[in-house]
C-alpha cells in the first residue's frame, strides 16, 4: 500500500498538527480574506451617522478635529468588578487609517450592564501624533468630555476646541447609569 492511501501518524505529527490549528485560526482573524475590517468600517459608518443625527454640534466637532477613534459599540457589565470592551477605527479625513480595541475593568458598587457608542476627537496634530505612536494609550485626567447642554447641543466654545483630546458618548442603553471612559486602554488591532 502506498503512503498516500495509508498514511502513519505518529504521536509527534499528531502534537505538531494539533499545534498548527491555532495558528491557522488566528490568521483567519487578521482580515487576510476577512471580511472584519469591512464589517468595522460599516459600524464605524453607522455610528457616525447617529452621532451626527442625535448630537448637534457632533459634526463641526469632527470638521475641526485632526483625526477620530470611533467606538461604535462599547459593552460594559459588571457586578462588584466590572469591564468593558470595544473595537472601533481610527479616521483621519473619512479614511480608515487603523482599528482599535477598548478595554477597561473597574472596581467598586456597580451591578447591571449597558452598551454606549463613543468618539475620541484628537483636535491637535501632536495629541494624534502621541495616540497613534504609543503602544496602548489609556484615557486619564487630561481628556475633556463634551456634553449636551440645557439647548441640546454640545456647549463648545473657542476654549472647548483648544483641547487635545475631547471625548463623547452617545447611544447609551442599558442598566448602568452613566458612562465613564476614565483608565480605557485603547490598543492598536487587526479585525
Amino acid at each position: 500500500m502506498s503512503s498516500i492511501s495509508n498514511p502513519k501518524f505518529s504521536r509527534r505529527s499528531f502534537v505538531m498538527g494539533g499545534a498548527a490549528l491555532p495558528l491557522l485560526a488566528a490568521c483567519g482573524g487578521n482580515g487576510v480574506n476577512s471580511r472584519a475590517a469591512q464589517r468595522l468600517d460599516q459600524r464605524v459608518d453607522a455610528a457616525l451617522d447617529f452621532m451626527y443625527q442625535e448630537v448637534p454640534g457632533s459634526e463641526e466637532l469632527a470638521f475641526n478635529a485632526a483625526g477620530m477613534l470611533v467606538m461604535p459599540l462599547i459593552t460594559e457589565a459588571g457586578f462588584g468588578f466590572g469591564g468593558s470592551y470595544g473595537r472601533g477605527a481610527l479616521r483621519i479625513g473619512s479614511a480608515t487609517v487603523d482599528y482599535y480595541s477598548a478595554i477597561a475593568g473597574t472596581f467598586g458598587l456597580q451591578i447591571g450592564a449597558q452598551q454606549y457608542a463613543h468618539t475620541l476627537f484628537f483636535m491637535t496634530e501632536v495629541a494624534l501624533r502621541e495616540f497613534r505612536e504609543s503602544a496602548g494609550w489609556a484615557i486619564g485626567a487630561d481628556v475633556r468630555y463634551a456634553v449636551i447642554n440645557d439647548g441640546g447641543t454640545l456647549g463648545l466654545d473657542t476654549n472647548t476646541l483648544l483641547d487635545p483630546v475631547i471625548a463623547l458618548v452617545y447611544g447609551q442603553a442599558g442598566l448602568i447609569v452613566g458612562a465613564t471612559l476614565d483608565g480605557t486602554r485603547y490598543s492598536r488591532i487587526i479585525p
